[in-house]
């Protein structure tokens, strides 16, 4: 875990979303925390992760996902020097590799 991100706020978050049960319940919460693009660039860093994951290049993810050259290192340097968070999260809802 992360030191720079705790604190009680970031508490409350974590323990909010783990309260949600459904995808529903999902869009209603973060509709009202987090805009649109918020939302979307979260979205997008997940799929960049998975095509990651799937060995496609850049420049195939950048075109499908309209994420930046940035955006990618950003997520390929989580992948491999991270906490694994996102292959723990792909593990639990078994998402398959592109």
């Amino acid at each position: 875990m992360s030191k720079k991100i705790k604190s009680d706020e970031v508490d409350l978050l974590f323990q909010s979303v783990l309260a949600l049960e459904t995808i529903e319940e999902c869009y209603s919460f973060f509709e009202d925390v987090c805009t649109v693009n918020e939302l979307h660039s979260l979205g997008q860093r997940l799929q960049v992760a998975k095509m990651l994951r799937g060995q496609h290049t850049y420049l195939e993810i950048a075109e499908k996902t309209g994420a930046s050259t940035a955006t990618i290192s950003r997520v390929n340097r989580s992948l491999n020097y991270g906490n694994d968070g996102y292959d723990m999260v792909f593990q639990r809802i078994k998402i398959e590799e592109e």
